[in-house]
C-alpha cells in the first residue's frame, strides 16, 4: 500500500484558495527556470497560467482559443513547442486518456507520476509513488523490456462527485 507521503496533490477540497495555488505553481516554475538556466517566456508562462487556471485537464485546442484571447497570431506549432518545453521541464503532465495537460504540483523533483482522473467531473489527483514505479520496473526488466518513462492513469470517481 502506498504512504501518504506519495501523494503529491489531492483531489481540490471545497474552498480551496486557487489564486495561492495558481500564484504558488507560477513562482515555482519562474523559480526552477531561473535555477535551471532556462528562459520562461512570457508565451511559456500564459501556457502554464492557462493549465493551472482550473484543475482539470485542458487541450491544446482549448489552450489555443485562450491564448488568441490574449495575444493574436498564436499558431499551434507555437502552442506544441511550449507544452513541450513544459513537459520536459517537468512543470505540466500529459494526461493521455484525455490527449490533456495539468500542472505537476512538485515540478522540482523529477518523480514518479500515477494520476488518479475522476470520470464524472475530469478532477485530477497525482501521486508520487516510488514503489509503484519499482514494481512495474522489475515486471518489465523480468520481460527484457527497459522502461524509458510511465505515467500510470487510474480512472474512477473522486470524492466530491462520490459524495
Amino acid at each position: 500500500m502506498a504512504d501518504d507521503s506519495a501523494v503529491v496533490a489531492d483531489f481540490p477540497a471545497a474552498g480551496h484558495d486557487h489564486a495561492r495555488c495558481l500564484a504558488g505553481a507560477l513562482a515555482t516554475a519562474e523559480a526552477l527556470c531561473r535555477h535551471r538556466g532556462l528562459r520562461l517566456t512570457e508565451l511559456r508562462r500564459q501556457v502554464l497560467e492557462l493549465i493551472w487556471a482550473e484543475h482539470r485537464p485542458i487541450k491544446a485546442y482549448e489552450l489555443l482559443e485562450r491564448l488568441r484571447e490574449r495575444r493574436s497570431g498564436v499558431a499551434p506549432p507555437t502552442v506544441y513547442r511550449a507544452l513541450d518545453f513544459l513537459l520536459q521541464e517537468g512543470l505540466i503532465h500529459r494526461v493521455e486518456s484525455m490527449s490533456a495537460y495539468i500542472g505537476c504540483s512538485a515540478p522540482e523533483r523529477r518523480h514518479p507520476v500515477q494520476l488518479l482522473v475522476c470520470r464524472r467531473c475530469a478532477a485530477v489527483a497525482e501521486l508520487a509513488d516510488g514503489e509503484i514505479e519499482a514494481l512495474l520496473r522489475r515486471k518489465a526488466q523480468g520481460l527484457g523490456f527497459e522502461v524509458d518513462s510511465a505515467t500510470i492513469e487510474l480512472e474512477g470517481v473522486c470524492p466530491q462527485c462520490r459524495g
